[in-house]
């Protein structure tokens, strides 16, 4: 579970693009770049998520997830998983810690070491550029229904936890409600997001956890 629940940086991916009476006439490159438009604008956004992660090297064993995250510029981000036990992974800006519970462990790092890092991150936290960042691509398969757009995402750099990331939207909203994310082993991650809200600012201290007396502390 720790593998996975670190990959879940590369899926930090929640917006809402002004609506568009042509989007379904929209290229994949005219979608990336209202999205890069949306995120330069966008200062948070929250949203509740449902996980499931197909695992290669465990005979595709598949392991599901639920719960809710945060990410606000500059820097704060929070997941709180609730199922199927309790997880937090939390960044104040400058200590960027993950707490398990069924494990009663806390790793701290620093989080401008491990973030920097993450090229999906720091696109959705406003620090990088989609169409510099990725290669865009037509979907590699046609949305399941109608009323949704999709484009496919490739790091122009080679990323450690992503191979390829799909992506979903919402034709009417461009609201994002799926994500495929492929590693390079072949494992796949599923994501649906949904009752999200933008730029609507979480205090200080909910980017803060302390967690309950007696967690190992382990620090890197």
């Amino acid at each position: 579970m720790k593998h996975l629940f670190m990959t879940m940086l590369a899926f930090l991916v929640c917006l809402l693009v002004p609506a568009s009476g042509q989007s379904a006439a929209l290229t994949p490159v005219q979608i990336a770049e209202k999205v890069q438009e949306t995120y330069e604008k966008t200062t948070s956004f929250k949203a509740d998520f449902l996980q499931t992660s197909t695992v290669s090297t465990m005979e595709h064993r598949q392991r599901k997830g639920s719960g809710s995250m945060v990410i606000q510029k500059p820097g704060l981000l929070r997941w709180d998983y609730t199922a199927p036990e309790k997880q937090v992974l939390v960044s104040d800006g400058e200590t960027f810690s993950l707490y398990f519970a069924a494990e009663n462990q806390m790793i701290i790092t620093p989080a401008k070491e491990y973030l920097r890092e993450d090229v999906t991150y720091n696109f959705f936290a406003g620090k990088g550029n989609l169409l510099q960042d990725f290669e865009v691509l037509p979907p590699t398969s046609a949305p399941e229904k109608q009323g949704i757009l999709a484009i496919s995402l490739i790091p122009k750099k080679t990323h450690a936890q992503v191979e390829i990331l799909n992506v979903w939207v919402d034709e009417g909203t461009f609201l994002v409600n799926r994500l495929e994310i492929i590693d390079h082993l072949g494992s796949v991650t599923n994501l649906l997001l949904f009752n999200t809200e933008v730029n609507h600012a979480m205090p200080a201290e909910y980017f803060h956890f302390s967690p309950p007396e007696g967690t190992e502390i382990i620090e890197q």
